[in-house]
């Protein structure tokens, strides 16, 4: 093993010990790009759900997604259209519904922005 170390530090020289900002979960936050996808905890309130009505949820597996946020946190952020600064989540419905449930306040989200034409064809 310390051979392996040894051609680590041969390869990749001096690591760095600066401190990383982190969210709850551990995993750094994203800086935005332009034009490129943003990862942000937004709050539950903020989202709009406007398929929620015509599925339903597996209770089951929001359950042992509850179980397992309330252990490690959440591993994958759920996908969120932002137009006009409106929130919009058409992915991620187990994962949503676990955080209400928990009662928790905000949720990673994986944000891309679009349009009114985005939104509409994601209404379909």
């Amino acid at each position: 093993m310390s051979n392996l170390q040894l051609n680590l530090t041969r390869t990749f020289g001096v690591f760095s010990t600066r401190k990383i900002r982190a969210s709850s979960n551990g995993i750094p936050f994203s800086k935005p790009k332009s034009g490129g996808l943003v990862i942000l905890d937004i709050p539950l309130e903020k989202i709009r759900r406007p398929l929620m009505r015509t599925r339903e949820n597996d209770q089951e597996k929001v359950k042992d997604l509850m179980e397992s946020i309330r252990e490690i946190g959440l591993q994958e952020p759920i996908d969120v259209l932002e137009v006009e600064g409106i929130y919009y989540g058409f992915s991620g419905c187990h994962r949503f519904e676990a955080h209400q449930r928990l009662g928790l306040p905000t949720i990673r989200c994986k944000i891309r922005r679009g349009t009114k034409e985005t939104l509409r064809h994601h209404m379909r």
